[in-house]
């Protein structure tokens, strides 16, 4: 069941002070959402039954790249035929490989959907080797136009895991990255042994904070005994170091004449203990890997000749990765999200009143939800806000992995004190001064405004569906 946290969508919205400045821009939310979920006191009305004529003209914009510009209010959005072509443009994505009887994304835990659907290929190599040739070319292309600057980011869903690779210029880099999430030792290993330099940055971060931690903790503990310390100096003998060395370690059987009765632990030992450290973070956010610069290229070629990026058994044996991008690229397939309105009632007060609302499914990339928002923004006049579910793997993809935001350190604090945001569900409200400039800048954007959604009014009972 989903329980709705939103403010009163007939009373005055509150305005959150957000900085407009270029170098306070929001970072992006580079998660892929299954579903959204937006909720006015306005019909969505302009978004049904579109004409044969809109819906081709929003195809040849999204074609032609076309920017739409859409003033700040509609009085009548169903009459607006910029405004219906623009919200079909909107829902276009592209993918490969496109197969009309298998839902292709998410591939992560999707095995229990796709069993008992027909696959061909999942016993005929033959196929699978023609399959594979025709996905290599289509991910080849994508990394070209990615190169180019043609395409600013997308995905390599498989089975296992998730790579975004983003375009020079994106979060906060000036080189081609590509971030993996979640990993394992092996792929790990694997990587390596390519040649294919790549960091751990959450982990670092980890140890850099535990680091921290302790000189803080150490330079406290020192403070504190000073005085003790020259008081008992020279009557007791340092403590060891931990740097020793094992023998010395283990100095102290010798004392206790055991030394030949206990067995020391010996180098492999001592390695499995580190690789079970390792192996503790596989499958976890925390074995996000980030890949940058040409190292990206030779990861294009080891998951091109990865032989487990596709699974050998179940229900997804032999099926390549899909790809997903907002662009069109050689062997990509244009597909539409799925959008359907729907008219529900809500306790306002003491009364029931209607709350109209709006259903977007399917892999909601970050230019699908920032073209969205804009579009709700002007057809519903800004009263409106939305529930977005993330899919889980891919909520690690907003770290900060290029230094600390400024913002988005505002929103952590603020976040801490006054509500914790779940990575699965964003709540958004789009009443917002007018000079905010989203670019794709969802993720903070969104958090913030769960934040005065939360200050301005208590929770509201789930909707009840007409």
């Amino acid at each position: 069941m989903l329980f709705l946290f939103c403010k009163d969508l007939h009373s005055p919205a509150a305005v959150l002070e957000v900085p407009s400045s270029p170098k306070d821009e929001f970072p992006a939310d580079w998660s892929i959402k299954t579903r959204l979920l937006f909720m006015s006191s306005q019909p969505f009305t302009w978004t049904e039954h579109l004409k044969a004529q809109e819906e081709a003209q929003g195809f040849a914009q999204h074609c032609r790249a076309v920017e739409t510009n859409l003033p700040q209010s509609l009085q009548e959005p169903k009459l607006s035929t910029e405004l219906r072509c623009a919200f079909q443009q909107s829902l276009i994505y592209w993918l490969h490989p496109s197969l009309p009887w298998l839902q292709l994304f998410p591939r992560i835990g999707a095995d229990r959907k796709l069993v008992g659907k027909a696959s061909p290929w999942s016993q005929d190599e033959d196929l699978q080797q023609v399959l594979m040739s025709d996905w290599s070319v289509s991910f080849t292309s994508l990394y070209n136009l990615l190169k180019a600057k043609l395409c600013p980011y997308f995905y390599v869903c498989t089975y296992q895991f998730t790579v975004l690779f983003r375009a020079a210029g994106l979060a906060g880099s000036d080189v081609i990255t590509a971030v993996i999430s979640p990993t394992t030792r092996g792929l790990r290993e694997a990587m390596r042994n390519e040649g294919i330099e790549f960091s751990l940055p959450l982990v670092e971060e980890s140890k850099s904070r535990k680091q921290k931690n302790s000189e803080v903790n150490l330079e406290t503990e020192g403070a504190n005994s000073l005085e003790v310390g020259n008081s008992m100096e020279g009557e007791e003998e340092p403590a060891p170091s931990d740097d020793d060395d094992d023998d010395d370690g283990f100095s102290w059987l010798e004392e206790m004449g055991v030394q030949d009765k206990v067995k020391k632990p010996d180098a492999i030992s001592m390695k499995l203990r580190k690789d079970n450290h390792e192996v503790q973070m596989d499958h976890k956010p925390q074995s996000l890997a980030l890949v940058k610069g040409t190292n990206t290229f030779t990861l294009l070629n080891f998951l091109i000749n990865c032989k487990s990026l596709v699974a050998v058994a179940g229900p997804q044996a032999g099926l390549p990765p899909t790809l997903l991008s907002p662009v069109a690229f050689r062997g990509g397939t244009m597909q539409t999200l799925k959008a359907r309105s729907i008219n529900a009632k809500a306790r306002v007060r003491l009364a029931y009143e209607n709350i109209f609302s709006l259903e977007i499914v399917g892999p909601v990339m970050p230019h699908s939800l920032h073209a969205l928002t804009m579009l709700l923004k002007a057809a519903q006049r800004g009263a409106f806000s939305g529930v977005f579910y993330t899919h889980e793997p891919t909520a690690v993809f907003n770290t900060d992995l290029g230094g600390t935001h400024p913002a988005l350190n505002e929103v952590r604090k603020l976040a801490q004190t006054i509500f914790p945001v779940r990575n699965s569900i964003f709540i958004a409200n789009c009443r917002t001064p007018s000079d905010i400039k989203l670019s794709l800048n969802t993720w903070v954007y969104t958090q913030l405004l769960v934040i005065t959604t939360w200050q301005s009014s208590g929770p509201v009972p789930p909707l009840e569906m007409e």
